[in-house]
Parts: C-alpha cells; sequence; structure tokens
C-alpha cells in the first residue's frame, strides 16, 4: 500500500512540476529565458535549443539578448525565433539579437490570467486522476487479499489528504502567478 501511495505521490508531484514550468513559458512581459526553451534551430541538420547556441541573459527588465557562440549560426536564430509563436520580433544587430518585450494591455493580461486559470484547473484534473488511480488499485488489492477493510479506509484517506495537499499547493502557485501578471 505504501508503494502504491509512494508512486501517486510521485506522479502528482510530476503534474505540478510541469505546470510550474508551463507557467514559466508564459510571456508576462517581462523578459524571461524560459520563453526561448522551445524555440529550436536547425543546426547543420539537427533541431537544437536556443539555449545550446547562444548565452540568453536579460539586460533589462523587457529585453532580452541572445549572443551566439558561433557567429555563423545568427541568422538561422533569428530566423527561428521568428517562426516561433512567442509573438516576438527580434533586433539583428550583426553580433546579438535583442528580444524587446512589450508591456501588456489590461485585456492581454486578463487573457494570460484566463490561460493561468485553465492550466492550473486541468493540472487539478490530472491530480484527482492520480488519486482515483491509486484508490482503484486499492480496491484492488482488497478484493485480492492483500489489504483489510481497515487499510483500505486508511489508503482511501492518505490518498485524499495527497490529494488535498497537491490542490493546496496548485492554488498556491497559481495565484502567485496571477498575481504577478496583473500587478505589472
Amino acid at each position: 500500500m505504501q508503494t502504491q501511495i509512494k508512486k501517486a505521490s510521485d506522479s502528482m508531484e510530476r503534474r505540478v512540476s510541469h505546470m510550474q514550468q508551463e507557467f514559466s513559458e508564459i510571456r508576462a512581459g517581462r523578459a524571461n529565458p524560459g520563453v526561448l526553451d522551445k524555440v529550436k534551430v536547425d543546426y547543420y541538420g539537427a533541431p537544437t535549443p536556443v539555449n545550446q547556441l547562444a548565452a540568453v541573459s536579460v539586460t533589462e527588465a523587457r529585453t532580452l539578448t541572445v549572443q551566439p557562440w558561433d557567429m555563423s549560426v545568427l541568422r538561422q536564430i533569428e530566423k527561428a525565433i521568428l517562426t516561433s509563436d512567442i509573438g516576438i520580433n527580434p533586433q539583428n544587430d550583426g553580433k546579438v539579437i535583442r528580444l524587446v518585450f512589450p508591456p501588456l494591455t489590461e485585456d492581454r493580461r486578463k487573457e494570460i490570467v484566463k490561460d493561468i486559470m485553465k492550466i492550473s484547473e486541468d493540472t487539478k484534473v490530472q491530480v484527482r486522476n492520480v488519486r482515483r488511480d491509486l484508490i482503484d488499485k486499492l480496491k484492488a488489492m482488497k478484493k485480492s487479499g492483500e489489504l483489510t477493510e481497515d487499510d483500505l479506509k486508511q489508503g482511501e484517506k492518505k490518498a485524499q489528504e495527497l490529494t488535498d495537499k497537491y490542490i493546496k499547493n496548485i492554488d498556491t502557485i497559481s495565484a502567485a502567478k496571477q498575481k504577478e501578471i496583473l500587478e505589472m
């Protein structure tokens, strides 16, 4: 029973980590190197992440600088950023690429908050699904004689406590991200 609960806890933790990763990729009007994580550059025939080809740094609150280690790849990086869906036009001065993040409008902030709420609700559903699967496994173990009725009830209680803990964690992370977006 303990191993099943541990597996469920690990699974819930992965769901929350994935949500945090998605939140880091949300363009919030501030320069964040995380927005380039999914941008791949065709480098000698292999799709390569930008952060493996260049130094990505925040030079000002709204400016991201991409300085390639190999200058011959500068144009490919610029092209990859243009074709990606991050919605920012790169400025190439021949040595570095600058990405200037425009300030967010009130409508865009509200859209981002809706996206955050959707992502956090989806994550909650995933956590609840993990709980349901755990309880199903515990019931199967009881049916096969591995658990007693009391053990099953205790396992269900632990599953609910675990779920409540992760749901509260999701709410806290989501509220902090929403506050960050609305305060800019």
